[in-house]
């Protein structure tokens, strides 16, 4: 399996203001993309294509990836003018899926599921889709007995919940013929039929590290996961003091300026005797004065 379908056209409204200057999967975390941790994880398990689908600040994208490559792997990037959803986004790269396997990865997510066991376990069954699950969780939807899948949101075969579906999973090209052509529509009816066909998979993680970075403390949570590094880049006053603070690319931070606990995305600029702690302070933005737990 060498090709991978990355989610990158969510609008990120639960991290506004900080998505009014970037797509979700391109905020900053340990000072580069977070879509990045995702693309280093596939390229580990052998991916070498990677799709991409876009909406929300599409400049953005080619603006992080001038050559549509990253590390030797193909980027494809394929703009949806309507959010297509995630079944109509799979439908909308059909030919570039061509009669490949392909795996699934939500672009938001970072994690250290074993994908590559994913993958070849799917390629061992005879199913049309293994999808990577959980047993912990807040949002139990997919029944598990085994490796198989025997109901989804207990719509098929009114069975309770007992795992929680992570984003990721793999699928054979025929997943298509699921699919209707040209309709904003979900995965989840494609899923639904293969349950009744009992060709749905699935592939229960014991143990990996999970996070949703779909919300400010998930978001700080994931990003204070290693020590903080200051840019090279970074212009800061000597009289300013720095803290436990990710600060990137080009960002200025005036005299006597205190950040703690902060994340500075790039081209930031903090004021002389500015005070955040606790703060993300979103690209080309500026910050003056005291705050304290504030998306800037």
């Amino acid at each position: 399996m060498r090709k991978a379908f990355l989610l990158g056209a969510g609008l990120g409204t639960r991290l506004k203001p900080l998505t009014d200057t970037l797509p979700k999967p391109l905020i900053p975390l340990e000072n580069r993309p977070l879509i990045t941790h995702a693309m280093d994880h596939l390229i580990a398990a052998g991916i070498t294509h990677i799709a991409i689908n876009t909406h929300h600040l599409p400049e953005a994208w080619t603006a992080a990836f001038p050559n549509s490559r990253y590390r030797g792997a193909e980027l494809a990037f394929f703009y949806e003018p309507i959010l297509l959803e995630t079944g109509g986004g799979i439908k909308n790269i059909a030919a570039w899926i061509g009669q490949e396997p392909f795996l699934i990865y939500n672009g938001d997510i970072l994690t250290d599921l074993p994908i590559e066991r994913l993958m070849t376990g799917h390629m061992a069954s005879n199913n049309i889709a293994t999808l990577a699950v959980v047993a912990h969780g807040p949002d139990k939807k997919v029944t598990v007995k085994g490796h198989q899948i025997l109901d989804v949101r207990s719509e098929v075969a009114g069975l309770a919940g007992t795992h929680q579906f992570t984003g990721i999973y793999c699928a054979d090209a025929e997943i298509l013929n699921l699919i209707p052509p040209n309709e904003k529509i979900s995965i989840v009816p494609a899923f639904q039929e293969l349950v009744r066909r009992r060709q749905l998979g699935a592939y229960p993680v014991e143990k990996c590290s999970w996070l949703d970075l779909g919300e400010r403390q998930s978001y700080l949570e994931a990003s204070f996961q290693k020590a903080p590094e200051i840019s090279p880049s970074a212009i800061i006053d000597p009289s300013a003091k720095v803290t436990n603070s990710w600060i990137g690319d080009h960002c200025q931070i005036g005299a006597n300026a205190q950040i703690t606990d902060s994340i500075l995305w790039p081209g930031t600029h903090v004021s002389s005797d500015a005070e955040l702690t606790k703060c993300i302070l979103h690209s080309n933005s500026s910050a003056t004065g005291l705050h304290r737990d504030a998306n800037l």
